[in-house]
């Protein structure tokens, strides 16, 4: 029975990987220094194909960082400033290579830890193959099921990024607000060190003074 239902969801993954569009994705995690500007490179080999584009901002400064997307004819298809993260989709009209480019020119000192993924995907759908005896109407409920499916697995995807870009933040408030905690007790400490040594230096002076004048 358990080897029956593996040979069932191998075919079933394997009937999705035939149906959802053709990709091709690149993933990346990267450090930007201070006052730098970084561009990324993808190339487009077909007309009218869906561009996915997403990022966050991990961790530094205030999680911000301008971005620009440029296409073949340099001509801005996105652009922001300041922005923490962002998901868009857009169509990549013209052949040829598409920079994406992140800045952090607004920080002195900070570096940004920038986490993004460039996808180019294909519109055309493959078609399930025809069976003697199935009609066209189950072959496109199943099809229709499998997007479905296809389409919740994109959207786990993306929580898990959220969830993981608000993991980082949070993790980046705490270790910010734990260091300005233990700053402020050592200097605590020494303002209270300071103050013990200077009250034992006046209660001596007052005591000297007291002797020379009763002498």
């Amino acid at each position: 029975m358990m080897r029956l239902i593996l040979m069932l969801g191998a075919a079933l993954l394997a009937t999705l990987c035939l149906l959802v569009p053709g990709s091709n994705a690149t993933a990346l995690t990267y450090k930007l220094h201070a006052n730098e500007k970084q561009c990324f490179y993808i190339n487009n080999e077909k007309t009218q194909a869906k561009v996915a584009f997403y990022f966050a901002v991990q961790s530094g400064g205030s999680f911000d960082v301008d971005y620009q997307v440029t296409g073949p004819n340099q001509k801005i298809i996105l652009d922001g400033t300041k922005e923490r993260q962002g998901d868009f989709v857009f169509t990549a009209n013209d052949v040829g290579e598409y920079a994406f480019c992140f800045s952090n020119d607004m920080s002195t000192f900070a570096e940004k830890m920038v986490d993004f993924e460039i996808a180019i995907e294909n519109e055309a759908r493959a078609e399930l193959p025809s069976k003697q005896g199935t009609s066209p109407e189950h072959l496109s409920s199943l099809e229709e099921s499998l997007f479905k499916l296809s389409g919740q697995l994109s959207t786990i995807s993306r929580n898990q990024k959220y969830f993981r870009t608000r993991e980082n933040r949070n993790f980046s408030t705490v270790r910010s607000t734990e260091s300005r905690i233990f700053n402020f007790s050592v200097i605590e400490s020494l303002m209270m060190v300071t103050m013990s040594c200077l009250q034992v230096f006046v209660v001596r002076f007052f005591f000297q003074g007291a002797r020379k004048g009763y002498v």
